[in-house]
């Protein structure tokens, strides 16, 4: 690898960045606003705060769905502004990639991460893979070179992986659509159909991170703003723990049955590993309260819910990049065994 590197997490929710000998230098929604004339108005965060509030020739959007892009044009131009914002200038010199792409998706949309920064008008050098679960195993302090087996459950924006690991590859692999977002449109639902409150996505998930918890017998409550569906004019309502926990039941445990079916499939010795050492829990969403204690009541094994949940990957992929022990981890597109 050059002296520079970029180590590059393209999240559905949020992009992470990771430049070698600096650590994570970019942290932004992966989002962008553009006008009818395909300007583009604001990227990252401050596209987000646009969000939901924008006039009828101003579109804010999310390239990265269900965790491969979906709209490359719209990707490109966020990548090259925020590779600008960390290099101060529109001149980047020369670098090489390490990019982190999930494990259950077609070769094809596998490919597209390495055609997007190929053809992004950045100075290149080398363009590198990193499957997922790897580098957020790497980055929740695993040790994945060696025969020992391990379970991640990465509980993403729009997606959870669910990957046993062993000698730097992945042994088995389930991508289910279920994710923080699935969990915010529950949410938005049950107001609705509750309290006959319209709400956005930002309260839903505000709603979500102050009154989630895996069990129903936690008790507390949040004030909200919305629209009411029968005055149509803005209100106020208190919504409480338990809507909540209805509201999201159902999706935890679907990420629980995805979690008993890859173990169900699992090679006997790697099982008495997981037994040894539990399931790591990453993303966002593990940061939900008493997730663990759910997990362990239905697995009946030991969970690992990981200190920096939301940043896994991108540190996986800068000790990838740091460690030259590693960088085998990075490399060309392999074939894997997934589970359907």
């Amino acid at each position: 690898m050059s002296s520079k590197a970029f180590g590059i997490d393209f999240g559905t929710s949020t992009i992470k960045i990771y430049k070698r000998g600096q650590g994570i230098v970019l942290d932004e929604r992966n989002i962008i606003a553009i006008s009818d004339h395909k300007n583009i108005i604001a990227v990252g965060n401050t596209a987000y705060e646009m969000y939901e509030k924008t006039p009828a020739n101003i579109s804010v959007t999310y390239p990265v769905r269900n965790g491969v892009i979906a709209d490359v044009a719209n990707m490109m131009s966020l990548l090259k502004s925020f590779m600008s914002v960390i290099s101060g200038s529109k001149h980047i010199g020369a670098a090489d990639y390490v990019v982190a792409t999930p494990t259950d998706i077609t070769e094809v949309e596998r490919r597209s991460f390495y055609d997007l920064i190929a053809s992004s008008g950045l100075k290149v050098g080398h363009i590198k893979i990193v499957e997922k679960p790897v580098a957020d195993a790497v980055g929740a302090g695993l040790d994945v070179t060696t025969a020992r087996g391990v379970m991640i459950v990465d509980i993403g924006a729009d997606t959870t992986e669910v990957s046993i690991l062993s000698l730097g590859g992945i042994v088995l692999s389930k991508l289910i659509p279920v994710g923080g977002n699935k969990l915010d449109e529950s949410i938005k639902g049950i107001v609705k159909k509750r309290y006959n409150l319209l709400i956005g996505d930002k309260t839903a998930e505000n709603i979500k991170k102050k009154l989630a918890c895996a069990f129903s017998s936690v008790e507390a409550s949040v004030k909200v703003y919305g629209r009411d569906v029968v005055t149509g004019l803005p209100t106020e309502m208190e919504i409480n723990s338990t809507d909540v926990y209805e509201a999201i039941c159902e999706y935890m445990y679907s990420i629980i049955d995805a979690i008993k079916i890859i173990l169900e499939r699992t090679p006997p010795e790697i099982s008495s590993d997981i037994i040894d050492s539990g399931i790591y829990i990453t993303g966002g969403s593990a940061k939900i309260f008493a997730l663990d204690e759910l997990m362990h009541k239905e697995t009946d094994l030991k969970i690992n819910i990981c200190p920096d949940s939301s940043n896994t990957v991108v540190n996986g992929l800068g000790k990838i990049m740091e460690d030259h022990k590693l960088s085998s981890l990075a490399d060309v597109l392999r074939s894997k065994t997934v589970v359907n």
